[in-house]
């Protein structure tokens, strides 16, 4: 630790893959391009053998077990120690990692066939082989508060015809898997390590990667070390990787500046404008594929996962209520003066980077606080109707959510604004004791993975307690349907029906914006928000 390091260990902005509000301080635009800018990879001759790499890291990692975790901040850490049979490129298409090629889908879309490398070692010395991807897969679909078991839909066996290659099963078709493999669920983890430490895994993780865990100090720091194993070592040019918890956007740009961190995620768009100034740093930037938006709780009475029981409050009970709300938030108006541009309008959980999306996954509501007062007198409600939002505890939540405040005011609403510690937000949300709840996603190059989970009747995090049989039937049907086409179709269908109903109300896309010191090469960060430093190094 450098003397100038600073650590924060104010509220912890993370869960369910949720990535913080990163506002701005009003002003001119923060960035002269909304071009994307994924970074480069490092040329083996112009970066030199050794080091370690500080990052400044806007969130503690949640559990680093493929299996049970949550969080976008453990992803970053999994970049670096746990490869997935498929992986993302900076297109947002699907290639093979730990895989040697795209799966073999059945005619019937009941069975892939995927082939993987040979002459993997895992950190513990085991072999990777088809048998440890089917411990893995049962592992995802068996283990108590598995947060992958729903993205792997309806997997009925998995089989290993031989060392080299896994035949997944399927009871009916599913789309979206090949996608989720290319995500947690698809790392594949040491099944001695499994063996041995069960539910315990994230306390000594070990999987196949350029890195492998050294330790951890809770609410702190996360090292990995480079792994002398790893079937492509030659490309690792780092010692080590060092994760520094600095939950303070101002903070991580000051030792960005400082050069006590070479990289700092989560940039505000308020330190963006000088970040890009600075000739020693390098600002990546790429649009999210999530969302961040509100939640309304319609029926979690009892606790997520539990039986629905509708709560008795007029926003639950009435779809106009909840419309109102939609109408009263003029989304162009905040993203230019809380983020000055740097975001986008998002209306819909279906990213516009998606090959599903369409001109209806995109129809946004329009800004008319007139027409919510109308919607809120049929509904007999009196204005003004007061509500009360939940939203995390810190500077940068709360001005999205005083902005929003202000907003709705004009349609009828007084919005109440409950801030809360972050653990405290995430288990009032699981526990549906709230009305209104702010939160984002990361997001997924799937649809699929973007919406079900949250809306869908059996969602393991629809905290909302929403539930729609003709909601459930447009996504069951797009899940099942190996059709383009008519994936498309019922995307935008999907979002038609979530405007009427609005459980959950969609705001805006981030950017997602990296700092980067020049004295590093090779540092990427795509679509899919995870950094990627895995072959980064020092310049020589």
């Amino acid at each position: 630790m450098t003397p100038r390091l600073v650590f924060v260990t104010a509220v912890l902005l993370v869960a369910a893959g949720c990535s913080p509000v990163q506002p701005a301080a009003d002003g001119p635009t923060a960035s002269d391009s909304q071009s994307d800018v994924f970074g480069e990879p490092a040329d083996p001759a112009q970066v030199k053998a050794g080091g370690t790499l500080t990052v400044a890291l806007s969130a503690d990692p949640d559990k680093l077990d493929p299996t049970l975790s949550r969080s976008l901040y453990s992803r970053y850490v999994f970049h670096t120690m746990c490869e997935k049979l498929y992986d993302l490129g900076p297109d947002a298409k699907v290639v093979p990692q730990l895989a040697t090629a795209l799966p073999t889908i059945a005619p019937d879309g009941l069975s892939l066939t995927i082939p993987l490398r040979q002459g993997v070692k895992f950190a513990d010395g085991g072999t990777f082989d088809s048998a440890a991807v089917k411990t893995t897969i049962e592992r995802h679909l068996t283990l108590a508060g598995s947060a992958r078991k729903s993205e792997l839909g309806p997997i009925s066996a998995v089989e290993t015809p031989d060392p080299n290659t896994v035949l997944i099963k399927l009871s009916k078709p599913f789309a979206p898997l090949t996608a989720a493999l290319a995500d947690r669920a698809g790392m594949v983890l040491s099944p001695a390590a499994v063996s041995k430490l069960g539910a315990n895994f994230s306390g000594a993780p070990v999987c196949v990667g350029p890195f492998k865990f050294a330790n951890r100090v809770a609410q702190n720091s996360i090292k990995v070390v480079k792994d002398p194993q790893y079937y492509d070592a030659a490309k690792v040019h780092l010692d080590a990787i060092e994760y520094r918890i600095i939950t303070d956007s101002s903070i991580r740009s000051a030792n960005l500046k400082a050069g006590d961190a070479q990289v700092a995620d989560s940039l505000s768009s308020q330190d963006a404008p000088s970040l890009q100034k600075d000739s020693t740093i390098s600002v990546l930037q790429s649009q999210s594929l999530g969302y961040q938006g509100v939640t309304i709780n319609i029926a979690n009475a009892n606790g997520v996962g539990n039986p629905l029981k509708q709560l008795d409050t007029p926003i639950a009970k009435d779809p106009r209520v909840r419309q109102a709300l939609d109408l009263s938030i003029d989304r162009a108006a905040l993203v230019k003066s809380i983020f000055n541009g740097l975001n986008t309008v998002a209306c819909s959980p279906v990213s516009p980077k998606s090959e599903f999306t369409s001109e209806a996954a995109q129809v946004c509501p329009a800004h008319d606080p007139a027409k919510a007062k109308e919607l809120l007198a049929a509904a007999g409600v009196s204005t003004p109707y007061k509500v009360s939002m939940i939203t995390s505890n810190n500077p940068d939540s709360l001005r999205l959510a005083q902005a929003l405040q202000a907003m709705v005011k004009d349609g009828g609403f007084e919005l109440v604004i409950k801030p809360v510690e972050y653990a405290s937000l995430l288990d009032q949300q699981d526990r549906g004791d709230f009305e209104i709840l702010q939160l984002g996603w990361s997001g997924r190059v799937d649809p699929d993975a973007n919406i079900f989970n949250f809306v869908g009747t059996t969602g393991s995090q629809n905290v909302a307690g929403y539930s729609s049989p003709e909601l459930d039937k447009l996504l069951t049907d797009a899940r099942q349907s190996t059709d383009k086409a008519q994936r498309i179709k019922l995307y935008g269908d999907v979002v038609k029906k979530l405007q009427q109903d609005e459980p959950l109300i969609y705001l805006y896309r981030q950017r997602n914006l990296t700092g980067v010191s020049k004295k590093l090469l090779g540092v990427q960060t795509y679509p899919d928000g995870v950094i990627r430093t895995a072959f980064a190094g020092f310049a020589k």
